[in-house]
């Protein structure tokens, strides 16, 4: 007997076989036990993920000898012939190569007649989308007004090129992407059934691969079969599929939080002489950055089994979330500008080197750029606007004066923008009589000891938004609200007592208490917060007192567009 491919020996025979697809099984199963059938039925959705396997199994409960119910015995003689593609009243049809009208009409000819031995006349047009306007047309008629012995059963991978016409007759269905847990356990029982040796993660790269559809999982299962003489591991499917494992993933984000070029560049060697797919690679390197900044962002998520949370969890407590975005960004455009690369390897090369050229030194904060204020304005060039008669003035960052409170540093060299440093924070704080012993720490000169601190990520949007409250024998008492909380986790707090340990030489406790009553002190972002809002109404009234805008204004019937006035640095 010949081999039969998994896709088709697994191919689900009844409703309680189908993996995933919830929301259709239940409209379809309660349609059939309730006797509520509609005449035409339209599945929708990506390759692969069960249009026809639906579609078949909806006409083997049509006709089922043991009557018509959403659960067909599978024994009887209708069952068998539609199983095995014999049944005769089931005609696939399919439309791709069958576009023109006459092929439409022969096919609808034989319609009005009563089925030959089933109990409806099932007639299964897949990828409909491909019939021509005329077919379209033809097919409308019988549509309107169908005998009550016939049922439609469209399948389309492209539902927006149906006309409205046949739409509006039908009942609609789109299935979802399968995801990789309901894909990969789909294969491990399959492999079990089939008695073959696998690894889990080795099906997770199968199921990635597959993108969604089980019946490309199947192709690429039967692939790896045979590839690995009968076993399925991990080393072999990434050979096979050419994609970079997570251990190698994580050497190249290692490297690129250290900055060093060397590990970058012998990875990538190392890849290419694995035979490993450059494109595939940049894929899994951006899925794991996107891992790692919403694990930054959106703290305690659920993630993979594939995943080492811990590793993740340190990358993203050793990284901003803006330089994670920065690599995001970079490896998305090095994916584009691959095909124009001399050859994918040093396209790949280049990509990392990129990453390595543009995040910020190491000392400097990964703040990004704002595009409105990148480039600092000279201070001959202060005065200058951009002017246009009889329309808005556009003016950018103009201020004519120095604000009246002292001017602040920038947390980036890159950006225009103000943000208060540790010298400015609060002038009624004691900033310039900070201790470095934590029994003097205090409320006045607790901003400035924490904008000292070398922290990122959680860690340090907790330190900016907790309010001092008290400081008893090495242990420090910050206050948080409600709305906050969520910056409060253990490794965030850890983080910021083993910084705070060290910059004060002893060992420090923090407690962080919720409360929605108001702290009495003022947090570093609020400090912040209060010094950029005076810092833009000392600008804009700077920009109204100035008396050379007023003379364009009046020269030119011009007015200020307030939103782009910006405090100079």
């Amino acid at each position: 007997m010949s081999y039969l491919v998994l896709a088709r020996k697994w191919r689900p025979k009844a409703f309680s076989d189908v993996v995933g697809q919830q929301h259709v099984l239940r409209a379809l199963i309660n349609g059939l036990d309730q006797n509520r059938l509609h005449h035409a039925f339209l599945f929708s959705g990506t390759r692969g993920v069960g249009k026809t396997t639906l579609a078949r199994i909806f006409a083997k409960s049509l006709n089922c000898e043991q009557g018509v119910s959403s659960t067909p015995c599978g024994q009887c003689q209708s069952c068998i012939e539609v199983d095995s593609g014999r049944f005769v009243d089931l005609i696939e049809v399919d439309a791709a190569s069958r576009t023109k009208v006459d092929d439409t009409r022969e096919l609808l000819d034989n319609v009005q007649y009563a089925p030959s031995r089933g109990r409806y006349k099932v007639y299964l047009i897949d990828e409909v989308h491909m019939l021509s306007t005329s077919s379209f047309n033809a097919l409308l008629k019988t549509l309107e007004e169908p005998p009550p012995h016939v049922k439609f059963l469209f399948a389309t991978t492209d539902p927006q090129k149906l006309p409205v016409t046949i739409l509006s007759r039908c009942l609609q269905f789109n299935l979802r992407r399968l995801d990789l847990q309901q894909i990969s356990e789909h294969l491990a029982l399959i492999l079990q059934n089939e008695a073959i040796s696998f690894e889990q993660n080795a099906l997770i790269n199968i199921a990635r691969a597959a993108d969604g559809s089980m019946r490309d999982a199947l192709s690429l299962l039967d692939q790896a079969i045979s590839f690995g003489a009968g076993n399925v591991t991990t080393a072999q499917i990434d050979q096979m599929l050419g994609s970079i494992n997570q251990d190698q993933l994580y050497t190249l984000i290692e490297a690129l939080l250290e900055q060093n070029g060397k590990t970058l560049l012998e990875q990538a060697n190392e890849l290419s002489v694995q035979g490993r797919d450059f494109n595939k690679a940049l894929n899994d390197l951006l899925t794991l950055l996107q891992r790692i900044n919403t694990l930054q962002l959106v703290p305690n998520v659920a993630f993979p089994e594939e995943f080492n949370y811990d590793k993740l969890a340190e990358f993203g407590q050793r990284s901003s979330p803006e330089l994670i975005q920065l690599f995001y960004q970079i490896a998305l455009n090095g994916k584009r500008d691959l095909a124009f690369a001399a050859d994918p390897k040093s396209g790949f090369e280049m990509t990392l080197l990129r990453m390595l050229s543009f995040q910020p030194k190491i000392g400097e904060t990964s703040t990004t750029t704002s595009s409105v204020t990148s480039s600092p304005v000279k201070p001959e060039a202060q005065k200058k606007t951009d002017i246009q008669p009889k329309a808005p003035i556009n003016i950018d960052a103009v201020n004519a004066a120095e604000p009246a409170s002292p001017q602040y540093l920038t947390e980036s060299k890159q950006t225009a923008v103000e943000t208060p440093s540790s010298d400015t924070i609060n002038e009624t704080n004691a900033i310039n009589t900070v201790s470095e012993s934590a029994s003097q720490l205090t409320a006045d000169n607790w901003l400035h000891t924490i904008s000292q601190l070398k922290l990122t990520a959680f860690s340090r949007q907790l330190a900016d938004n907790s309010a001092f409250v008290k400081c008893e024998d090495n242990h420090v008492t910050l206050h948080v609200t409600p709305e906050l909380a969520h910056l409060a986790t253990d490794k965030a707090r850890e983080r910021l007592e083993n910084v705070l340990s060290k910059h004060l030489n002893q060992t420090i406790k923090v407690t962080l208490q919720e409360s929605t009553e108001q702290a009495t002190t003022t947090t570093l972002a609020t400090a912040r917060a209060e010094h950029a809002k005076s810092s833009q109404q000392h600008a804009v009234n700077s920009i109204h007192s100035d008396p050379a805008v007023d003379a364009i204004k009046q020269a030119f019937n011009a007015r200020v567009i307030e939103s782009t006035i910006k405090p100079l640095d």
